[in-house]
């Protein structure tokens, strides 16, 4: 597989779960801010007719960009290319965001399983989603877990949003510094954003879900 193929397939399907990611983001929020919307959101979700093949094109293009992402690190490693690293040395987030890359999209793959084992399959009654969110988030372990996932994927969109960019030939000397400053928006937005679900309804701060008629 040539260079351009792993550059340009890890930054599409690296894209396209960045929209999930932010379309998952605004279906979250509500359960802290307004529970009824949010269990209505739910509701009306698990029982979309084409919610199975989100999921499996969702899975594909979460395996695509960790396989891809890997083969693309293996490769820069048998050529010797530490320039990224190099680049960076005044700047320690963002080369632990570029070291982590790898690792940290094996975690979040895992973590994925994880969260879908505790709140997909089987799925909460209806109506009971934010009730069982909070029962997994209430375990001191599984808080800790989620804040460690909302942490990588900051990281990894650290990176990633500047380097998808660059794949696509759409960084240029010009632009760099809007595009860094946007990822950068957009890796704190995101982390900060499930952060501060998981611990709302970890702590119980979330508005009260008001009984139905």
């Amino acid at each position: 597989m040539g260079a351009t193929t792993l550059r340009l397939g890890t930054a599409g399907a690296g894209l396209l779960l960045v929209l999930f990611l932010l379309v998952h983001l605004a279906g979250v929020l509500p359960a802290v801010l307004a529970p009824e919307r949010f269990e209505a959101y739910a509701a009306g979700l698990h029982r979309a007719a084409w919610l199975p093949l989100v999921e499996l094109a969702l899975l594909a293009a979460a395996l695509l960009h960790l396989g891809l992402g890997l083969a693309k690190v293996i490769a820069n490693r048998r050529a010797g290319n530490s320039a990224s690293l190099s680049s960076r040395r005044g700047q320690p987030l963002a080369a632990l965001a570029a070291r982590s890359q790898a690792i940290g999209g094996v975690g979040l793959l895992l973590f994925l399983a994880v969260h879908l084992g505790q709140l997909r399959w089987p799925r909460p009654p209806q109506g009971a989603e934010r009730a069982a969110l909070e029962a997994v988030l209430r375990q001191p372990a599984m808080l800790a877990l989620y804040l460690a996932a909302a942490a990588a994927v900051g990281l990894h969109l650290l990176h990633g949003s500047e380097a998808a960019h660059r794949s696509l030939g759409l960084l240029d000397a010009g632009n760099g510094p809007r595009i860094r400053l946007a990822g950068r928006l957009l890796a704190l937005v995101v982390a900060i954003g499930l952060a501060a679900v998981s611990v709302a309804l970890a702590l119980g701060l979330g508005l009260p879900l008001q009984p139905g008629p």
